[in-house]
């Protein structure tokens, strides 16, 4: 069973590894993993997105602050070109340069495939132990499970929004 084709890359989750083909542009990492933080605020990283992210960055990641109230965790590629759009921003959005940018903390999976988030981010986040990490296309989101449970109902008691209203189920 062959996972998702990444340009240049294809993850072959029935062997447990990568083969590369080509040059590795981007992937789309989806679905959500509830996780717990243990006492150093680690998280592990699911076994699913591992490979994945070894191939893509070699477990290089960066962490930053979302406008949501929740932590960004990016791919290290997929983090320079957030970066790059955000450096290009003009001053009168130098507030939220300083949110993504001044609060960003590169960080690396380790040995035992775990990655630690910096204090400062944890309580900004509001993360207790119990934490969701949700897949977003290029990158993933990095909930407090709490605050994420809520948030998920407050969405899910809005009206459709119009731009999905056209949207095919």
């Amino acid at each position: 069973m062959c996972g998702p084709l990444v340009s240049g890359v294809v993850i072959d989750y029935s062997v447990g590894k990568c083969t590369f083909v080509g040059f590795c542009v981007s992937l789309v990492f989806q679905g959500a993993s509830a996780l717990t933080l243990d006492a150093k605020g680690r998280m592990a990283v699911p076994a699913r997105h591992r490979d994945a992210l070894d191939a893509l960055c070699e477990g290089q990641l960066t962490i930053t602050k979302h406008p949501d109230g929740c932590l960004m965790v990016f791919p290290r590629p997929a983090w320079e070109s957030f970066r790059d759009k955000v450096a290009a921003l003009p001053m009168s959005a130098a507030g939220w340069k300083r949110i993504f940018m001044g609060n960003a903390q590169d960080v690396a999976i380790d040995s035992a495939s775990r990655v630690l988030v910096a204090p400062e981010l944890r309580a900004a986040a509001g993360l207790g132990k119990e934490v969701m990490l949700l897949g977003m296309g290029s990158h993933f989101e990095l909930w407090d499970a709490e605050r994420y449970a809520a948030h998920e109902a407050q969405v899910m008691a809005q009206p459709m929004p119009e731009a999905l209203q056209d949207f095919t189920f």
